[in-house]
């Protein structure tokens, strides 16, 4: 299936392309961005091997730089859409940032959610913190109280005071209707941190229910951190010939 939508931005078309060979309903939509400390796409990268999740789908958009990362012979697509029966949890794994497209990005997370009917949206997320620790503290931020509720009984406390920028916050004021909660993980820099990533792990788990065993994501977090960082170098990079040649176009 094949869902194709324009979105129109700075007198521009926007051409958003949602592929999916598998639309299961009633899920729980989980997603992840390259943020501080790469936190969300680490985190959506550990369930996706951990879940042993199969790709059902991709998201395409006319800006995206012409690029596509191959990791241990395989492709790692840009976007990914990845599923898990035993939990319906439909996972959308990002290494491309959408720096300047948090909008359009929000639009498409809300129409993938729609066609599956989804029941919740979960955000994992870094955010930064200016206090040195060793420790990274965890919190969660829902607009449902049902939700609310099971994340206090777990144990974790909600975000009092903050700014939530980017895809997440886009995500909060576009879409309606539906649950969507968001965990966050302090972490002190912009490198990869698989110790912050952790920390979403193990509160995902205990407001899911799944089982999950995060001690793998710390023992591995090298491979997994050098892993990500190669992978979004790249894309920068390719990112970053894709806006000069924009540029000479206009030069």
């Amino acid at each position: 299936m094949l869902e194709l939508f324009f979105i129109r931005k700075n007198k521009e078309v926007f051409i958003m392309e949602i592929k999916l060979w598998k639309k299961p309903k009633n899920c729980t939509i989980i997603e992840g961005f390259p943020g501080f400390g790469l936190v969300g796409t680490i985190a959506t990268e550990f369930l996706i091997e951990h879940l042993q999740t199969e790709q059902i789908g991709k998201i395409l958009f006319n800006d995206m730089p012409a690029m596509v990362a191959i990791h241990e012979n395989k492709l790692v697509e840009p976007l990914g859409v990845f599923y898990n029966q035993k939990y319906n949890v439909v996972l959308l794994h990002a290494i491309t940032a959408a720096t300047h497209y948090e909008w359009e990005m929000a639009d498409t997370i809300k129409k993938l959610s729609t066609s599956l009917g989804a029941k919740e949206i979960i955000s994992l997320e870094g955010v930064g913190s200016g206090q040195e620790s060793e420790i990274s503290r965890v919190f969660y931020y829902s607009n449902n109280d049902k939700s609310a509720k099971v994340f206090e009984k777990a144990g974790i406390e909600s975000l009092k005071e903050g700014i939530i920028i980017g895809v997440t916050g886009a995500v909060l004021l576009r879409i309606e209707n539906t649950p969507i909660s968001c965990i966050f993980a302090e972490t002190h820099s912009n490198l990869p941190d698989s110790k912050a990533a952790a920390k979403v792990i193990e509160a995902l788990d205990k407001y899911l229910g799944m089982d999950l065993d995060y001690k793998p994501l710390l023992e591995q977090a090298q491979k997994f951190e050098d892993k990500l960082k190669t992978i979004l170098q790249k894309s920068q990079e390719a990112q970053d010939m894709s806006d000069k040649k924009k540029l000479s176009y206009f030069g």
